[in-house]
């Protein structure tokens, strides 16, 4: 009886009464079904898991994180930082004790661990230690067997897309990982669009049967419209927009699902020693 005086009286207006009777009079089957909702949707709410890359300024963007065990797009033109920017998130989650995978379909192996060192990461130590892989694939070998997939699987190809791609070693499960680039890997299959549309649907699909948060990067300055940007979770846009005479690094969240996010274009910059520094407070502006 006090529960309900107490509940009665932080509420005291009629209105209030009415919908007391109002929900008495309802059947026992409707309450428990709206009571039953109402438990699952706070149950979603509380699976969701929100994780920081550590690049100073860059996670201000966000209301809580990035979801974990999602794909992003990570977009840019040439010279805009894409592979400092996937490689600085992998690095400082490893140094954090997570497992990290970096698939390269361009550059070799050493050039990119020598970019960690020059910018003061500790990536042979980290490898020696097991928290980071960088695996260089060939980008023409895969799609050959994607073509030849395609031809004789009529485009189902998620259960042999695993053994393709062949990234994870068994004993290896990898909290975070970067493919770099599927450009590369697109430029590489015949000009088929259905071809490269449907490896692109499976490959994020395979992704997300790994529970790890993926970054794929795109060499484009423009995503929208492509494939990649309807079945991407979200979008990180790097740009090297132009002033007068100066270039300017800039970045924005163009969406990111299930994330509240700043929807604004920053300014940052890459320093030795450093890597990338977000400046989330600060505007960008570009000369027409």
């Amino acid at each position: 009886m006090k529960r309900m005086k107490k509940k009665f009286r932080i509420k005291q207006s009629g209105t209030v009464k009415l919908s007391r009777v109002s929900r008495s009079r309802s059947p026992p089957s409707t309450r428990a079904s709206a009571h039953s909702k109402k438990n699952n949707k706070t149950k979603s709410k509380e699976i969701v898991k929100y994780i920081q890359t550590g690049i100073p300024g860059f996670d201000e963007l966000f209301d809580k994180g990035i979801p974990q065990g999602r794909s992003l797009l990570v977009t840019g033109g040439p010279g805009s930082g894409k592979t400092i920017f996937c490689l600085q998130i992998l690095t400082l989650a490893a140094l954090r004790g997570e497992k990290c995978l970096y698939l390269t379909f361009e550059e070799p192996e050493e050039r990119l661990i020598e970019y960690l060192e020059n910018f003061g990461f500790k990536a042979k130590e980290l490898i020696r230690k097991g928290q980071l892989k960088i695996i260089r694939k060939d980008a023409f070998a895969l799609a050959g067997y994607i073509e030849a997939m395609l031809a004789n699987a009529k485009g189902e190809l998620l259960i042999e897309l695993k053994e393709i791609l062949d990234i994870i070693p068994t004993e290896f499960h990898p909290d975070k990982i970067v493919i770099d680039s599927i450009s590369a890997i697109a430029t590489a299959l015949p000009p088929k669009e259905e071809g490269y549309r449907v490896f692109i649907e499976q490959l994020f699909k395979y992704l997300e049967t790994l529970q790890a948060t993926s970054f794929l990067i795109s060499e484009t300055e423009d995503s929208l419209g492509t494939v990649e940007n309807f079945v991407a979770d979200g979008i990180i846009a790097l740009y090297n927009l132009k002033k007068r005479n100066v270039r300017t690094s800039a970045l924005e969240v163009v969406k990111m699902r299930g994330a509240k996010i700043e929807k604004k274009l920053v300014p940052f910059e890459i320093k030795d020693g450093k890597g990338i520094i977000v400046y989330p407070e600060a505007e960008v502006f570009e000369e027409v």
